[in-house]
């Protein structure tokens, strides 16, 4: 992996979100959606089956269509506006494109059920992070999304504590403490 995705472990639909920064875009190539694949593993049972069929430019096109209208309508949902009717009507669109059966089979000692989609590696994937969109678009908590207070970032984070401002401590805040202390330093 060339360089480490940003603040990895907020909401699905949110890490999607955060694969454009204010810097540049983490997706640009079909081997950056891999490597973004491979961190967000254990969150989509398919991942290992979708990164072996081999993604292309097409799927890399899906991925990041659907990180655009998940983006629109966050954002508005956030502030308590509506979505834009054609946001939501391609994330129910894509999801559409690879339905998903819930599977059950016996493993010798109880029924097991798991969940998979049909359809073409761009459409489950696809439909896999329109799917985690339209859940937290859903999800009441999608009022409490806060972007960075950092004047040069755009990550966008669910915070665990109300006064959280920052997208990390570490990344945003720090560099915004030593900022304001060089500046009151230099003003003496």
């Amino acid at each position: 992996m060339t360089a480490p995705f940003p603040l990895i472990g907020e909401p699905l639909a949110l890490d999607l979100v955060n694969t454009r920064t204010a810097a540049a875009d983490l997706l640009v190539t079909p081997e950056r959606l891999t490597d973004w694949l491979a961190v967000q593993a254990e969150r989509f049972a398919e991942a290992g089956e979708v990164v072996a069929a081999g993604l292309d430019e097409g799927s890399l096109q899906v991925v990041r269509s659907i990180r655009d209208r998940v983006a629109r309508a966050v954002d508005a949902a956030r502030h308590g506006e509506p979505p834009q009717a054609d946001d939501l009507a391609a994330l129910a669109e894509a999801q559409r494109a690879a339905p998903a059966v819930l599977e059950v089979a016996w493993d010798g000692a109880r029924v097991v059920a798991t969940r998979s989609r049909t359809g073409d590696v761009s459409a489950r994937m696809g439909a896999w992070l329109a799917e985690a969109g339209a859940e937290f678009l859903a999800d009441p908590a999608v009022t409490r999304v806060r972007q960075c207070a950092a004047d040069d970032c755009v990550l966008v984070f669910l915070p665990a504590h109300p006064r959280r401002i920052w997208c990390s401590a570490a990344r945003c805040g720090n560099r915004v403490r030593v900022a304001r202390h060089y500046h009151r330093s230099r003003s003496r």
